[in-house]
Formats: C-alpha cells, sequence, structure tokens
C-alpha cells in the first residue's frame, strides 16, 4: 500500500510560507552552511512519489512556478475556487480524503501532501498520514500560512 508523507519545512514559529506565501526564506538549495551530518535528499523523495496532494495555494504558489519539476507526477488540488487547469492536474472539490483513501489503495509510489492547515487537518483528525518529514528551519517569521490548526488531541 502507498504511504501518504506529509513533508514541508516550517519556520520556528509554526509557518509553511510567508504572509505573502513566499518561501524565499527557506535556505538550503545549493547551500551547505547550515547542514548537519545527516542531509535530506529531497531528489530521492520526489523519485519514490508519483502523486502530489495539496491546497490550491501551494498550487498557485509553488506548481505553477515550477512546471518542469512536477510534469512527471500526478497532481490533485483541493479547491472550492476555479483554477486554471493544467495536464496533469485534477481539481478535488469536496471530500479529499475520501479521494486519497481509493488511491492509496491502488498500485503505484507514495503520496506526497503538500499543505496548510486546511488540506493537512483532516488528513490529521482522521489518522492518515503514515509518515511526517518536517525540516525545521531557524527562523521565526512573525506570521504566515500555518501548518497546524489547533484543538488537535495529543498523539
Amino acid at each position: 500500500m502507498r504511504k501518504i508523507i506529509l513533508n514541508l519545512a516550517i519556520s520556528l514559529d509554526g509557518y509553511i510560507s510567508d504572509e505573502k506565501g513566499g518561501f524565499d526564506w527557506i535556505a538550503g538549495q545549493n547551500d551547505h552552511t547550515s547542514d548537519t551530518q545527516n542531509a535530506y535528499d529531497f531528489e530521492s523523495f520526489l523519485n519514490n512519489i508519483d502523486i502530489i496532494v495539496m491546497g490550491s495555494k501551494a498550487y498557485e504558489d509553488v506548481v505553477l512556478s515550477n512546471l518542469d519539476t512536477f510534469k512527471d507526477k500526478k497532481i490533485l488540488v483541493a479547491t472550492s475556487r476555479q483554477l486554471e487547469k493544467r495536464e496533469n492536474v485534477t481539481f478535488i472539490h469536496g471530500a479529499i480524503t475520501e479521494e486519497i483513501l481509493i488511491l492509496r489503495e491502488q498500485v503505484g509510489k507514495n503520496i506526497w501532501l503538500f499543505g496548510g492547515a486546511g488540506l493537512t487537518d483532516p488528513f490529521i483528525r482522521e489518522k492518515l498520514i503514515d509518515e511526517y518529514i518536517i525540516g525545521i528551519i531557524p527562523t521565526i517569521l512573525g506570521g504566515g500560512r500555518s501548518l497546524f490548526k489547533g484543538g488537535h488531541p495529543p498523539d
């Protein structure tokens, strides 16, 4: 069975993007000054997924500006808005977890859950995330998009 993997970078104060949806505060790509002994291999991670599940903000902020990076991935976007259609993109209006549970049972690579609290909250509440990969960037943003909503019981 495929795994559903939540893989994101987060600031020390819990944000996945700045207030404008930007990610330029995430340093590290080709900058080895802050590397630890066990550096994370993002390319290897990408090679082991074939589906990316994201919210509409992540789609607009990341995918539209990096279409070539994700051209061989199936992208599912949870949204209630009408967005510009791309060849490998499907928009889901409704219960995203039900759609992903069906895909999880099919043969394929892992599923990458990529988005903020609006997307991740139902997966967390239903205990559907198989693996958390959270890169903590040592910076304080002071605001932006949160990764988690409050009100979760300890797990």
